[in-house]
């Protein structure tokens, strides 16, 4: 089982976009957090052209304590975030069965509750004058990563 976990995503744009990519790549579910918008929205439906439809998403509140029970579950938590024990996404194989991606906020990034409990902290390396990517391309890139190396 692959899903993704969006916490306090404040872009519907961005929402519909990891939709789109999310049902592209072939992960199982999205969990939509925190404020995160929800379809049905038009917002979304104009860049997810319809993969809300396909992929199957629910809302839960708080993204720790989602990613607290997925833990329990035997799900390995993967946290896309710029960290000190960030490992490069390219280079990281070895990833259980069962994988929750979780992407943070536009601005905030990954909350650090769920950083604290996460199993690996993952990076896109950056190689330009940038440090970042927008949440939805660095989605696109870690999903389809990830899906290969497993």
């Amino acid at each position: 089982m692959k899903v993704v976990v969006l916490e306090n995503i404040r872009s519907l744009h961005n929402v519909g976009a990891i939709f789109r990519t999310a049902d592209g790549a072939g992960w199982d579910k999205a969990y939509l957090t925190g404020y995160t918008g929800c379809p049905p929205d038009r917002r979304i439906e104009k860049v997810s052209l319809g993969a809300e439809n396909f992929l199957p998403w629910e809302h839960v509140e708080d993204a720790k304590k989602l990613c607290e029970k997925l833990k329990a579950d035997g799900v390995e938590i993967l946290a896309l975030e710029q960290t000190k024990e960030s490992e490069n996404i390219f280079e990281t194989k070895n990833f259980g069965e069962n994988i929750a991606l979780v992407l943070g906020n536009e601005v905030e990034g990954v909350s650090q509750d769920v950083l604290n409990l996460a199993d690996r902290h993952l990076e896109i390396p950056m190689q330009g004058q940038k440090t970042s990517l927008n949440v939805s391309v660095a989605a696109g890139v870690a999903l389809y990563a990830l899906g290969r190396s497993r």
